[in-house]
């Protein structure tokens, strides 16, 4: 298969998409209200098809619809009235790493510190030894990075 995968966090929609425009992060306040965040990483996805379920979507202007999972409530995408393609959250990708953005949009709202946050420090050493032991034995039920024959999973298996 060539192309693209990806889907929500519960693994109720998947989709594939042939290939992808510019990446970008938009600053403006619909973005950062839509992924609750402090900006919305979106990119232009060509061919997008939906392979299992489909988005429920929420009009967040008059010109803009958004989708996202009706079970997990993962956001997927931003769907402009009258373009023939939409944009898909680089977060929900098998693969987000592989998508670099290439532009900042809506910077009129950007958070006037969001260019310090690579400056960030880490855990200090004696907080991550705390931290390492709580993630250890964390179980996700987020659905796998790409695409299974069955899911969810069985409780017996």
């Amino acid at each position: 298969m060539t192309g693209f995968t990806g889907g929500c966090q519960c693994g109720a929609i998947r989709f594939r998409c042939e290939d992808l425009g510019r990446a970008s992060i938009c600053h403006c306040r619909m973005c950062q209200k839509a992924f609750g965040g402090h900006y919305g990483p979106l990119v232009t996805a060509k061919g997008l098809v939906w392979t299992r379920g489909e988005p429920k979507r929420f009009r967040s202007s008059n010109k803009i619809a958004r989708g996202f999972c009706p079970d997990c409530g993962t956001p997927l995408t931003y769907e402009p009235d009258g373009f023939p393609v939409v944009e898909v959250a680089l977060g929900a990708f098998d693969h987000p790493a592989d998508i670099r953005p290439a532009i900042q949009v809506g910077v009129e709202s950007r958070m006037p510190w969001f260019h310090e946050l690579a400056d960030l420090p880490g855990r200090p050493p004696e907080q991550q030894a705390t931290a390492e032991t709580f993630f250890a034995d964390i179980v996700s039920y987020q659905h796998p990075d790409h695409d299974t024959a069955e899911w969810p999973p069985r409780a017996d298996a």
